[in-house]
């Protein structure tokens, strides 16, 4: 049994224009993709938390973030807008669990919400309800489109709403980095970075990877590989050399990269969070775009491999923000150089937060080798990219003290036994690395 309350909500900000970089490089893997990207999940609420309670954190998240209320509209070609909402209603849906598992049912309503496409011009990107057992919450489901926010602007919103921030919200929202981006710093942002994207297309390989696909059915495959050694590995590396852990696992990723894909230099996309830019840090809604970097290891010692990689990613990053519609112009140009070979669909994506450096025993990290896990999970004829990595920290996915790498592939260009190989190379090059002298 399930029933809705009406929730009113009202914030600051408002009004219509063209989409931020960050929402267009959202709303690009939305169509690309074919999905409406949901992002969020099921968790247990703490006891006494009630109904009520639920009904306000609904009507504050509402409110406080202009992201939660904005809805997009469509110009005869097609084109999105934004439009950001002053005001509204929305529909908090209670779920009765009865006498089975609060969480079983907590779990069907998000795939309920997954699964149910979301009419982005019709709807608010946000569906929430709370799951109840002989009338006391137990959890809450909460699902919302990407267009929303990315990974650093949810850590934002968890930490407000969880002290429940009252000041203005902070930084320059999506209406606000429109105005920017057509300024002439904006402009010239753009212009620079598109530079360095076409400067690289076409200096790199036509290829990502030497050999060919393994086609499958479905076509599209996710796998997962959990390590515990591959984490106790990263944490000497990062005592010994005091270089950035993220920066270590991307020389770790290039490096197999090279070595299992046979092409070099190694060329990825890389997710950058753009949180670093004046404005942007507590921003909610999405700012992240990709920025091409090519990396030359092939046949380096570890510690050059290492450095040229830093120096590469920061090169990459800064060339990080861009308008996406230039970029794709500047792109079918080189590609109609360059031939359609051109293949500039292989991401990498270091989502963990920070790693605690310390140099652990050779035996313990060899030891924790067995305890390393690699499943297919997921295999569905929804698009993904050819081949994309994400690297997570365990404890996101409760499992602290490892590392999951997660990778999505074609399996029409990529084989599943190439993207293993990757996987299990990277544990590799990064055991051998923190167990040797």
């Amino acid at each position: 049994m399930r029933r809705m309350i009406s929730v009113e909500f009202a914030g600051e900000g408002s009004g219509e224009d063209e989409l931020s970089w960050g929402q267009r490089e959202i709303w690009h893997a939305l169509v690309d993709q074919k999905t409406w990207m949901p992002i969020g999940g099921t968790l247990p609420l703490p006891a006494g938390h009630t109904l009520e309670d639920a009904v306000e954190q609904l009507r504050y998240l509402m409110s406080r973030y202009p992201s939660m209320r904005t809805r997009l509209k469509f110009e005869a070609d097609g084109t999105p807008r934004q439009v950001v909402h002053a005001a509204g209603t929305i529909e908090l849906e209670v779920v009765d669990a009865g006498d089975g598992d609060p969480l079983d049912a907590g779990r069907a309503v998000q795939r309920r919400y997954e699964e149910t496409d979301l009419d982005l011009a019709a709807e608010w990107p946000v569906r929430m309800a709370v799951v109840e057992q002989h009338g006391t919450p137990t959890h809450l489901v909460a699902i919302m489109s990407h267009l929303v926010t990315d990974g650093g602007g949810s850590a934002v919103m968890l930490a407000e709403s969880a002290r429940h921030e009252t000041a203005p919200v902070d930084g320059l929202q999506a209406l606000d980095q429109v105005r920017w981006q057509r300024s002439p710093a904006g402009q010239r942002q753009s212009a620079s970075a598109i530079r360095h994207w076409a400067n690289t297309m076409r200096a790199i390989p036509l290829r990502r990877l030497t050999g060919d696909g393994d086609p499958r059915q479905p076509r599209y495959w996710r796998g997962e590989l959990t390590s515990v050694a591959l984490e106790l590995a990263l944490r000497t590396l990062a005592a010994r050399t005091q270089v950035d852990p993220a920066a270590i696992m991307q020389t770790v990723y290039a490096v197999t990269m090279a070595r299992v894909g046979g092409v070099n230099p190694v060329a990825t996309r890389l997710v950058t969070s753009n949180r670093f830019r004046p404005g942007l840090a507590a921003v909610v809604g999405p700012v992240s775009q990709t920025s091409l970097c090519s990396m030359d290891v092939a046949g380096q010692p570890f510690a050059e491999a290492l450095d040229r990689v830093r120096r590469a990613a920061m090169t990459a990053h800064k060339y990080g923000y861009y308008d996406r519609v230039r970029l794709e112009e500047i792109t079918a140009e080189v590609v109609r150089e360059r031939g359609p070979e051109l293949d500039l669909e292989s991401f990498y994506n270091d989502r963990r937060g920070p790693l605690r450096p310390e140099v652990v025993h050779p035996a313990d990290i060899r030891a924790a080798l067995p305890r390393t896990t690699m499943r297919w999970p997921i295999k569905r004829d929804e698009v993904y990219a050819r081949i994309f990595l994400n690297v997570d920290d365990g404890t996101v996915f409760g499992s602290a003290g490892e590392i999951l790498l997660r990778i999505e592939i074609d399996t029409h260009h990529v084989a599943p036994a190439t993207a293993e190989a990757l996987l299990f190379g990277m544990e590799e090059t990064a055991v051998t690395e923190a167990t040797g002298p």
